[in-house]
């Protein structure tokens, strides 16, 4: 009996050091496997405290407000949202379809707040209904609900701290705080016209979730009206578990007509609104345009606005004088290709200038301009990228930027001269290889730095941005015996990084995670997990992908490149998908496949593919293209015909239909069906209103015509990212099951 315990023993020491392998369930259940990470990180106004979101430990998708006392040097709970809410309220199809194009369909509780300007209280939105918190107040009198008369969507406080603007039922709302009374500021809202929002393109593809802007000094309120009217009507439908609705959505597919825009400036007391003429701005020839970013100057007097052409490959931006609504551009920017938006214009306080990003060199660099509209000096420059603006130290003539100037997977931190004399030469203050995210104060003293690499956890610390020293640990996320991801420690794969030669002699980079136990004089199937498409980096020198790191457990190396047509790279990169989409990245893709052939620890007939979104596009494109080099492929919520997605995404690559039919030929999935022999398991969620379920019953009309037969899982209910936490455990037990079959078990024709 004794011998038998003590052998128990062992084997429980053994299991532990050896540790535990992830589950699905385990990835998508209970604390997150990051640790206590957070999230929409802040400072105060006074700099004493710095506050985020949390999600609770049993729960990581259900998010508390918390935050950092410099001072005390404790961290505390202000705000558990399920005391405040005990039941989740639901939302509005509005405020549903806003969190799912902001990619936080998923998340409950507290998703958002924002400080007021004296520092002393803050403004959330739960289920709808606006709270304020008030740090001086004690227990149950420290929430305050604000009485909005419905659901407020996009709440701020005005940057005096006067009133509360929100959205609600189409229109503009103003709370003025002094009296507690809510006031409508526009009433033409309904229908197809929406004031105070952000249209679908807008949300989707702009990365402007909202469609209103704060005067600096309380004055006024600029907003976006728009009227989707002439946007066609796509009738879809909605399969649910238990119904099927009939959805009559306005969806801007590409060629087809966008919503008309208009800018309006209203004072929040109330009053008629009055309309900035578009027309009159040097862009715009018709209504036909796009209305990207507003910005107001720091006087309060005058606001910005940007005008794109909706070819994109011209963009204005226009000075507007409040009082009187004269306006004049202050610059162009054209392209032969097109234009990419960014956050990073910033009006200064201290001079009558201007910091503005361009990318006009071939790679992106920030240059500052007088409001003359006279370029002063590059402050940026050479052959590298921006990734954003950080932030201004005016006082000290710094400027502070994102950038992966050392390494392309990784993000860092530099500082470089206003009047660029530092141009080429940025000096780096974060610290450690990998991934640094920094939200910087607003005079640019400190900033807050969330780092990661392969080896450790998501960290959050207070820094001066001087020089990147530390001031505080806001989260040290140190991996110990307490830490959620402990017990799988010793289970742990880093990935290794390296690149190979595109065909036109770029640099791919990718990323590997070897086997769990790998031995090299083995032969192991492939898990090509990708996305392919703009905007995006997949290999990143950051804190694990659990789903890759799961599947290398289960025995596969686990293989991410990143094609060209991607981001975070020169304009010779990003450009050479003009014209035609799923050409260059399946061409690199395959040059990686054909590169992991080579490889000795690689079994060459045992590699398949997986992607979602423009990564389920491209499993579509390589096994139609490819399936010589591809056991199999998986390929979620695909776009497959170009023509079926939205304006201002595809139009952006491609043009329009009317002026590029071959290309929008050649790009489509259904034109080189004929090639497409290895297996397909294909996945959509039946209610996505992004890329549409059409997408996939053309896929599937397609391949039943000529015969070829396929896996299909559809997912009621699903939206695009299938956020459910039971929708998440099933696809992705459905995506590993499915290679086991398919590659795993596939026959090697390697001796």
């Amino acid at each position: 009996m004794q011998g038998w315990i003590l052998g128990l023993m062992m084997l429980a020491a053994m299991n532990t050091a050896q540790g535990k392998e992830l589950t699905i369930e385990r990835i998508f259940d209970g604390a997150s496997l990051s640790g206590p990470t957070p999230v929409k990180l802040r400072t105060s106004p006074d700099g004493s405290r710095v506050t985020f979101l949390r999600p609770k430990q049993e729960d990581q998708n259900a998010f508390d407000l918390w935050e950092y006392n410099l001072n005390s040097k404790q961290t505390r709970m202000l705000v558990d949202s399920k005391i405040v809410e005990p039941k989740p309220a639901e939302l509005s199809d509005a405020e549903k379809a806003r969190r799912e194009r902001a990619r936080i369909a998923g998340r409950r509780g507290i998703v958002d707040y924002q400080w007021s300007p004296d520092g002393k209280k803050l403004l959330f939105p739960l289920g709808g209904k606006l709270y304020l918190y008030d740090l001086a107040a004690r227990g149950d009198k420290a929430v305050r609900l604000i009485d909005t008369s419905g659901e407020a969507i996009d709440p701020k406080i005005s940057p005096l701290g006067r009133y509360v603007a929100y959205v609600h039922q189409q229109n503009l709302w103003a709370i003025d705080l002094r009296d507690g009374k809510a006031r409508q500021l526009t009433r033409d809202g309904g229908g197809t016209v929406h004031n105070g929002e952000a249209e679908f393109v807008a949300q989707e593809e702009m990365s402007r979730y909202t469609g209103y802007w704060w005067a600096p000094d309380d004055s006024a309120i600029a907003f976006e009206r728009y009227d989707e009217a002439k946007v066609p009507i796509v009738k879809r439908t909605e399969v649910y578990a238990d119904r099927t609705d009939t959805i009559e959505q306005r969806y801007p597919a590409a060629g087809k007509n966008n919503v008309e825009v208009k800018l309006g400036l209203v004072a929040p007391d109330g009053g008629e609104p009055r309309f900035v003429d578009l027309r009159a701005a040097e862009l715009n020839e018709s209504t036909d345009i796009y209305l990207t970013r507003v910005d107001w100057l720091p006087d309060g007097k005058r606001l910005s606005y940007q005008l794109m052409q909706r070819s994109q490959q011209r963009l204005d931006v226009n000075l507007v004088e409040a009082k009187t609504l004269a306006q004049r551009t202050l610059l162009t920017e054209e392209a032969n290709t097109w234009i990419d938006l960014n956050d990073d214009l910033r009006f200064l306080k201290s001079q009558d200038t201007f910091v503005w990003a361009s990318s006009r060199s071939g790679s992106k660099h920030l240059y500052l301009y007088g409001l003359d509209g006279k370029l002063k000096n590059a402050v940026t420059a050479g052959d590298w990228n921006i990734d954003s603006l950080l932030g201004v130290d005016e006082k000290l003539g710094l400027v502070y930027v994102e950038s992966n100037r050392d390494f392309v997977p990784d993000r860092q931190v530099y500082a470089l001269r206003l009047d660029g004399t530092t141009a080429d030469a940025p000096r780096r203050i974060s610290k450690g290889d990998g991934q640094h995210h920094a939200e910087f104060t607003k005079n640019a003293e400190y900033y807050i730095d969330t780092f990661s690499d392969p080896a450790t956890p998501p960290q959050v610390s207070l820094r001066k941005a001087v020089d990147g020293s530390l001031v505080a640990w806001i989260e040290q996320n140190a991996l110990d015996d307490k830490h959620p991801y402990w017990p799988y420690r010793d289970a742990h794969i880093v990935p290794e990084f390296g690149k190979i030669k595109s065909a036109d002699g770029q640099d791919l980079y990718y990323r590997v995670y070897k086997p769990r136990g790998f031995d090299p004089a083995k032969r192991y199937p492939v898990f090509d997990f990708y996305y392919g498409g703009p905007h995006s980096q997949m290999v990143a020198r950051g804190w694990i992908d659990y789903f890759c790191e799961y599947m290398a457990q289960r025995g596969y190396v686990v293989f991410t490149l990143d094609n060209r047509g991607m981001a975070r790279r020169s304009r010779a990169f990003t450009d050479a998908i003009y014209r035609q989409l799923g050409k260059v990245e399946v061409e690199d893709q395959v040059a990686g496949i054909r590169w992991l052939k080579l490889q000795t620890f690689v079994d060459p007939a045992r590699i398949g593919v997986f992607g979602w979104s423009y990564g389920g596009y491209m499993t579509t494109m390589m096994l139609a293209k490819a399936s010589k080099d591809v056991a199999a492929g998986v390929a979620v919520a695909p776009v497959t015909d170009w023509s079926l997605y939205d304006t201002f995404y595809t139009e952006r690559y491609l043009g329009t239909p009317q002026n590029n039919a071959e290309g929008y030929k050649l790009s489509g999935t259904l034109n080189w069906l004929d090639g497409m022999t290895s297996p397909l398991l294909l996945v959509h969620g039946m209610a996505d209103d992004n890329v549409l379920f059409t997408n996939s019953t053309a896929l599937m009309a397609a391949l039943q015509d000529r015969g070829v037969q396929f896996d299909l899982m559809t997912y009621p209910g699903g939206k695009h990212g299938l956020s459910t936490p039971a929708m998440k455990k099933h696809v992705y037990h459905l995506i590993a099951d499915y290679f086991d079959a398919k590659v795993k078990r596939a026959g090697s024709h390697v001796p």
